[in-house]
């Protein structure tokens, strides 16, 4: 939890005892600094709620980039051996292909 969304509260829970305390002995600048504190306290935790928010979308995304690029180096890997695969294959027909032409002109001298 951010620190803002923390103090938000506890501003929040001040000021409504301050209010409180002020409504009740009749202290308007009491009951007014209450009433500060807590739209300060609210502010504040709104703020820290954003920040939360905001961390929360950012890890989602480099941990869905950081799938996706492992996705990619696999998906890689693997077109890099099937075209491997296929070079050693194609030079085997092109040996055993020259071989039994070989063979030929030789059984026919």
């Amino acid at each position: 939890m951010a620190t803002e969304t923390i103090t938000g509260k506890f501003d929040q829970l001040k000021g409504q005892v301050k209010q409180s305390i002020g409504e009740a002995t009749g202290n308007e600048k009491l009951a007014n600094s209450g009433a500060a504190d807590q739209v300060k306290g609210a502010a504040k935790e709104a703020w820290g709620n954003t920040k939360e928010a905001a961390q929360a979308v950012t890890d989602d995304a480099r941990a869905h980039a950081q799938a996706s690029s492992s996705d990619a180096e696999i998906e890689g890997h693997e077109k890099t051996h099937s075209v491997r695969d296929s070079i050693v294959n194609t030079a085997q027909k092109l040996k055993d292909s020259v071989i039994r032409h070989t063979d030929n002109v030789k059984a026919n001298h």
